[in-house]
């Protein structure tokens, strides 16, 4: 009898397929997943908790405001920091960082300072995050890039389930600072996994197959490498000494980042609407379509490896943008109005779930696409811009979005979202690659 396949053997020819799941992703993944919670916990309970000691929801505002502008300065800065001083170095101080600021309001119950903390916590949690993508990147290995991010990205749906609920909790019970002290506690488990992460002096520690560590190895030394790099460079036609604005914005990262730009406006409108437009039609319990869509894009991301690395973008990313399209269709349909009675809480729910395929797919696939078009050694700059482009599509859409909604209503809102998710397809069709 011939010997049966393993379950790591590539089911079309049989050979061994490339290890995906070392201790250095492991731990990326999950401290990953404990700066999301923070920062999604906090972004949700930071207007209850200045509530409860008299501030207003117009300062609550700036609140949020001063938290996106904070990380957007970051990402643009931490790309170069990334590809020049390490991932981990970075991490290590985005979350000190990230710890401060959450360690402050402990010491304090007026509300007047918490500008410094969220600048403090927008700053921390972007550096952790532009970074962690990075070395998610570095232990990867290439021919499984598609898959690896999309579970990485299970860290981030999994805080949109967990995160925002814990910290509600939290502020709700006596003293509500038991929310920054969890907080605390959270990013502390995170910074803890990144001193175990030294892949970046141990390559040892990664896969053979890991793309860092296949680089190292086939550079023979960093001298070599930084002469490949500098003879790519030149064959791009690359000046030796690049500008700031070149360190910065990296070019190839652009085909993933730019349906990005497009696609985050919707995005926004989900992250920060959807609750208030469950409100504003009395469904019982809005918070479930996060919920549920934090579920199905953990499920979809668990299923990626199926399709991620075998099929182009261009042929994936219109399936995740139609349920995007059917997610807020349904969304419009829960406004009607049948027999004199609004469509039941479900379809409100059930549309959670179609939004969560919508960003399990999208997100990973076109940040994939941006990583897989640049070169190794701008992997920083490259995953610094691709996140910039969603804090600045959904920061500055909310803003629109509000206007929108005051002056027509929900619905011509969400019909304008639609239009950005629809849009986000042709500009992938203009600028993903031809392979």
């Amino acid at each position: 009898m011939g010997k049966r396949a393993s379950k790591n053997d590539d089911s079309r020819g049989g050979s061994p397929r490339e290890q995906l799941w070392s201790t250095t992703f492991v731990l990326v993944v999950a401290s990953t997943l404990c700066c999301f919670m923070a920062g999604q916990g906090l972004n949700s309970s930071t207007s209850v908790y200045v509530a409860l000691y008299g501030g207003t929801a117009a300062y609550a505002g700036v609140l949020a405001a001063v938290f996106s502008g904070a990380a957007a300065v970051v990402r643009l800065l931490s790309g170069p920091l990334i590809d020049g001083r390490g991932r981990r170095i970075v991490m290590l101080f985005g979350f000190a960082v990230l710890i401060v600021g959450t360690v402050g309001p402990l010491f304090t119950h007026d509300v007047a300072p918490f500008v410094v903390f969220r600048i403090l916590q927008g700053a921390g949690f972007s550096a952790v995050t532009t970074a962690s993508a990075t070395a998610a990147a570095d232990a990867l290995p290439a021919s499984r890039m598609g898959e690896g991010i999309g579970y990485y990205g299970l860290g981030q749906a999994l805080s949109m389930s967990v995160g925002p609920a814990l910290a509600l909790a939290l502020v709700s019970t006596d003293p509500p600072e038991n929310l920054f002290a969890g907080v605390t506690a959270i990013a502390v488990v995170g910074l803890s996994m990144i001193f175990l992460c030294r892949y970046e002096k141990h390559p040892e520690m990664l896969p053979k197959e890991a793309v860092y560590r296949r680089r190292l190895e086939e550079g023979g030394s960093e001298a070599a490498e930084t002469t490949t790099s500098t003879a790519q460079s030149r064959m791009e036609g690359r000046p030796k000494r690049e500008s700031i604005a070149s360190r910065i914005f990296e070019k190839h990262a652009l085909p993933g980042t730019l349906p990005m730009i497009v696609l985050s406006p919707a995005l926004g409108f989900a992250i920060f609407f959807v609750g208030l437009y469950g409100a504003s039609l009395g469904v019982g319990n809005a918070g479930l379509f996060y919920t549920l869509s934090a579920v199905s894009m953990i499920l979809v991301r668990l299923k990626s490896g199926a399709f991620m690395d075998r099929f182009a973008p261009i042929v994936i990313l219109p399936v995740a943008l139609a349920c995007g399209l059917v997610a807020f269709a349904m969304l419009i349909a829960c406004g009607t109005v049948l027999d004199g009675a609004p469509v039941c809480d479900a379809v409100f729910n059930l549309s959670g779930i179609v939004y969560g395929f919508c960003t399990g797919i999208a997100l990973p696939l076109n940040q994939s696409v941006a990583v897989k078009n640049t070169p190794p050694e701008r992997w920083g700059a490259a995953n610094a811009l691709f996140q910039l482009a969603i804090d600045v599509g959904i920061g500055g859409a909310c803003v629109i979005w509000g206007i929108v909604n005051d002056c027509f209503g929900f619905p011509v809102t969400i019909c304008c979202a639609m239009c950005c998710i629809a849009a986000s397809y042709f500009v992938a069709r203009a600028v993903y690659p031809k392979e």
